[in-house]
Parts: structure tokens; sequence; C-alpha cells
């Protein structure tokens, strides 16, 4: 009989999960595009806007996607993908509806709940559906979803909301959603655990994988935590820039929002789509003569993106520093798809979708709980304090995380290098 990992069927697939994370992604960063006519309406700081879209929700997105795990690496993978889409998309609407910063906390909150049953399914259905030597370009169009959905989010979002108003582009987006989590059981179905894994040791024995033991393999295997802090320290930088940048063009350097809508979402698009497809790549045709490039992939990548980071932070004009961001963008992400592919080959087929959640959740929580959180304090500090360019100041100080995530993807490749001299045999 013909598996999920034959045939066209497999891409459908990737392609149906890519378009959900799509929308997750979409969802997570609307608040950000339109912080502006928010922040005027709700009559929010920038603290109050960093805690909304940083740590209020991580608390749920990353502490919730453990249990979501759980369950999901011993029940139907999909039907928690499409219950996960339905909340998610379910709390979208309920942004727009918001009149109060009490119940955009509310709304956001349950956005991260729902979001957290997103991702670690997804990635235990695309490692069930693709033979090693192919997730690495699976994961790189899967991993699309970010630079598409932030990119559709800026357009639709940004320009919605300057001909409209806010209200109506978090009403519109997660009426999208709702009818999508109707549409994924129809598409997608239940692989086999472990179907595509070439090491029949591999596969799983009748026995589920145990919640605490996962747990405490995943927090005591070097490769695994290494690879979860590097990913993490990277985030704080990424996630920390991009709930401020579209608020940043705006203020420091001069855009309307029908320009964000144009060049901005261009900028996204093509930065971070370009990195996913070539990190993926370069991932599955290295990976053959060595583990190593999950790790000197996303160090070199960083030391690459740090300066032109810094000089878009200080560009005088607007087109500059989106011609920077381009760069910047690209090679910011080449960690996500290393990362991923990494800790899904590295645990048992039983434990991907739990590993997966733990993985999201170290990364999650210091980048996108802690960065936004942080830009958005200092920033305000900074204005308390008679600077009158706060929130530059505030993106200036997420530079020297950059140096702690190439130091830790770094040790993760001499780790690795280790792991792979010792099973050579003398």
């Amino acid at each position: 009989m013909e598996t999920q990992a034959g045939g066209s069927r497999r891409w459908i697939v990737l392609v149906t999960l890519t378009f959900v994370y799509v929308l997750n992604f979409l969802d997570r960063q609307l608040l950000g595009i339109l912080a502006k006519p928010i922040q005027d309406s709700l009559h929010l700081s920038d603290r109050q806007l960093g805690l909304i879209g940083g740590l209020y929700f991580a608390m749920f997105y990353c502490f919730i996607a453990i249990p979501v795990g759980w369950l999901a690496d011993r029940t139907s993978r999909v039907t928690i993908l499409s219950l996960a889409c339905a909340i998610w998309s379910g709390a979208t609407i309920a942004c727009g509806l918001a009149t109060s910063y009490t119940q955009l906390v509310i709304a956001r909150m349950t956005v991260g709940f729902g979001e957290a049953g997103g991702v670690p399914p997804s990635y235990a259905i695309i490692t069930d559906t693709f033979r090693p030597g192919e997730r690495g370009t699976a994961f790189g169009i899967f991993n699309l979803g970010p630079p598409i959905g932030a990119a559709l989010g800026i357009a639709f979002g940004a320009s919605i909301a300057a001909l409209l108003d806010w209200r109506i582009a978090f009403i519109a987006i997660g009426a999208v959603g709702v009818v999508t989590a109707i549409l994924v059981p129809l598409i997608v179905r239940e692989p086999r655990r472990g179907a595509t894994d070439v090491n029949p040791v591999a596969t799983p024995t009748a026995a589920k994988a145990p919640f605490w033991g996962t747990c405490a393999m995943f927090f005591t295997h070097p490769v695994l935590m290494l690879a979860a802090l590097g990913s993490g320290a990277t985030q704080f930088v990424t996630y920390g820039l991009g709930q401020f940048a579209v608020l940043f063009l705006i203020r420091e350097k001069g855009m309307t929002l029908p320009e964000i809508a144009i060049w901005y979402a261009l900028v996204v698009g093509i930065g971070m789509s370009a990195a996913m497809l070539i990190s993926g790549r370069i991932i599955d045709r290295l990976s053959r003569r060595g583990r190593t490039v999950y790790a000197l992939g996303p160090a070199i990548s960083l030391a690459i993106a740090m300066p032109f980071y810094v000089a878009f932070v200080w560009a005088p004009a607007w087109p500059l520093a989106l011609l920077l961001l381009t760069v910047v963008n690209c090679f910011n992400y080449f960690y996500l798809s290393a990362s991923v592919a990494l800790v899904q080959e590295e645990v048992r087929p039983d434990q991907r979708v739990l590993s997966g959640a733990l993985l999201l959740l170290v990364m999650n929580f210091i980048g996108l709980g802690l960065g936004p959180t942080w830009v958005g304090a200092a920033s305000d500090w900074f204005k308390a304090h008679g600077w009158e360019h706060g929130l530059q100041l505030a993106l200036y100080t997420l530079s020297p995380f950059y140096l702690i995530a190439i130091a830790l993807f770094l040790t993760l490749a001499r780790v690795l290098r280790a792991e792979q001299a010792a099973k050579v045999p003398a």
C-alpha cells in the first residue's frame, strides 16, 4: 500500500501544512504590523505592546505546547492541528472586537493557546512523510510559513488598516483561519509514526514514550539543548525586531502605512523566503558529509547578519534601511530549518511531537517571550530618561544577542563533531 511518503500526495500535505503555518504566523505578527493604529486607538505604551506581543502571548504559546505535544504523540496529530487552528483563528477575531487593553490581552493569550498546537504536530507529520535527506528541504518549504505570513500580514493588514480599520484586518484573517481548520482533516491523512525512517531500530514500540522521560531526555541532551538555546538567542533578536519593526519604520524612518504595505512586505517576503529555501537545500546537501552543518550554517549566517542589522537601525532614511533589512532577514533565519531538522532526527519517532514542542518552549520563551518585552520596556525607559529616539536605542541593545547565539551554535558544532568522531571506528 502506498504510504503518504510516496507520490504527489506528500507535496499536497506539505503545502497544506505550510498554509496553516502561514495563518499561524500571520495571526501572531498582526499585532506588531498594526501596532501604530492599535496604540493610537487603545492608548497603549511601547511597554504594553511589548508585553502583549511578548511575555503574555508566550506564557500560553510556549507552555501549553508541552501537554499538547504529549497528547499529539498519543492521538491524531491532524486532529490536534485542526482544533488548534480553529482556536487561534477564533481568538484572532476576538482581538478585532477588543475595546480595552485587558480584552486585547485575554484575546492574545487565547491566540497563543491555540497556536501552541500548530507547529509541533506539523513537524512530526512532515518527518513521517519525508525521508532523511529530504527533510531539510521539506522543512525549508514549511518554514516559508513565517515569511509568507508576515508579508501577507503586512500587505493586507496595513492596507486594510489604512483604508478601513485595524479591527477589520483581525476579523477577516481570523475568518479565513476558521474555514481552513475545517478543511485540514479533509486533506491531510494521519501518517504512520516512523513510516519514512531508514533505521528500523528507530521505529516506535507498542509502548508510548513517557512524558517525563522525554522531558528529562531533552533537557539533559547537549545537542538538543544547545540547538534550542542557540535558536532562542537568535529569536530574541528576530522577535524583538519583528514586533516593533513597523512602528520603528513609521516613527523613526518616516514611512506611512501604504508604503509599509508595499515595500516592507516585499522586504520581509523576499529576505525571509530566500533564507528558508536556501538554508533547507544547504542542510540537505552538506548534512550528508557531516552533521556540523546544522550548527555551522546558523553561526556563519548570523555573523554575516549582525553588521547589516546595526546598519539598518542606524540608516538615516527608510529606502536604505529596507535594503539593509533585506540582507538581515535573509541571514537571520538560517537557524530555523537546521534546528528543527536536527531535533527531529535526534529523537525517536514517538518522541517527535513532544520534542518539537520542547524546542519551541525553550526558543520561543527566550525569543518570543522576552525579546519584544525587552525592546518595549527599553524603549519606554530611554524615553523616560530624556532620549529622543528611545525605540532606536532599544533596537541597538539587541546586537549582543547575535554574539551569544553565534557562541552557542559554535559550541553545538564542537559537540556534533565530537559525536561524529566517536562513531568512526578506530
